[in-house]
């Protein structure tokens, strides 16, 4: 009796240790929110995205953990949308659709893709999973950004730059003129740390918005274009965008509704803290989801 006392007391006194050394503590590598704050799971996020038409995955763009997940979710919801999901980015400028759909179809080489279509730097790490998936499974990529030749135009001169393009030009961008609510908080809050309403910062905002207007616009239409099919309630978009354009429920999303107010739209927030432990306030309403990522995270560049 005294051994198995004996016994059980230092049992005891190892876990009291191991537990005080935090042993059993892991540093996580990522959590899941809900909109308000309350803890979550990738398995929900999984199950509301399927209810969606438009899934809009708001990510760090040097953040491994984003670039994971976004493949992660896509290649789930592939699982029961089959040929049903659209996939797009703001990573892919709209005059270059030519070249990705040559690319996804298997008609030019990779080699001809890579030098005549525009790719950001970490296309390799980050996006070229996205891209060869869906070229493996036959899916569409659409290249939903305005050319960044044309949003350089707004951010020297304003909107009134656009109207001397020729009628060619303004098919890669939003049907003009478009709205600029400079009151939503995402363009307020940057033209206040620009220093207020000066031209140059007002000129700046209305350059994020013709992104975002631009976006929505090649979102909602091929979104749409089957809109005779049977199929079309079925055709869910997953697109791929900076956390900015979708935060707040605004950006993207606010001109996609302003389109259609009854699309189901999705919005994945990501960010990063100081301590996981719980989301920072400053956070929590950010999106329908939060993903939420230690500030210490590998940046992939």
């Amino acid at each position: 009796m005294k051994k198995n006392i004996f016994a059980f007391s230092f049992i005891l006194q190892i876990v009291f240790a191991m537990a005080s050394n935090q042993v059993f503590a892991q540093k996580a590598a990522y959590l899941i929110f809900e909109k308000g704050g309350k803890t979550s799971s990738y398995e929900k996020l999984l199950q509301e995205a399927q209810k969606a038409d438009i899934i809009l995955f708001g990510e760090l763009h040097n953040n491994p953990i984003c670039h994971w997940l976004q493949l992660e979710l896509t290649k789930d919801l592939h699982q029961t949308k089959k040929e049903n999901l659209i996939l797009g980015a703001e990573m892919f400028e709209a005059d270059n659709q030519l070249v990705i759909n040559e690319f996804t179809k298997n008609y030019i080489k990779e080699s001809n893709f890579l030098k005549e279509c525009k790719l950001w730097d970490n296309y390799t790490t980050d996006y070229k999973p996205l891209v060869e998936f869906a070229k493996e499974n036959k899916l569409s990529f659409v290249a939903t950004n305005i050319p960044r030749r044309y949003a350089a135009m707004v951010s020297k001169d304003g909107l009134k730059a656009l109207d001397k393009l020729e009628n060619e030009a303004k098919n890669y961008i939003a049907p003009l003129p478009i709205t600029v609510d400079l009151t939503l908080s995402g363009y307020a809050n940057m033209l206040q740390m620009m220093g207020g309403g000066n031209a140059k910062g007002e000129t700046f905002i209305y350059a994020q918005a013709i992104k975002d207007a631009t976006m929505a616009y090649f979102i909602n239409k091929n979104l749409t274009k089957d809109k005779n099919s049977d199929k079309k309630a079925a055709k869910t978009f997953l697109h791929y965008n900076g956390s900015y354009h979708s935060d707040d429920f605004q950006g993207i999303m606010w001109y996609l509704l302003k389109a259609n107010p009854n699309l189901k739209i999705l919005t994945i927030s990501s960010t990063e803290q100081a301590q996981m432990q719980k989301i920072e306030d400053k956070n929590k309403d950010k999106g329908n989801f939060i993903l939420i990522t230690p500030e210490s995270m590998t940046k992939t560049y």
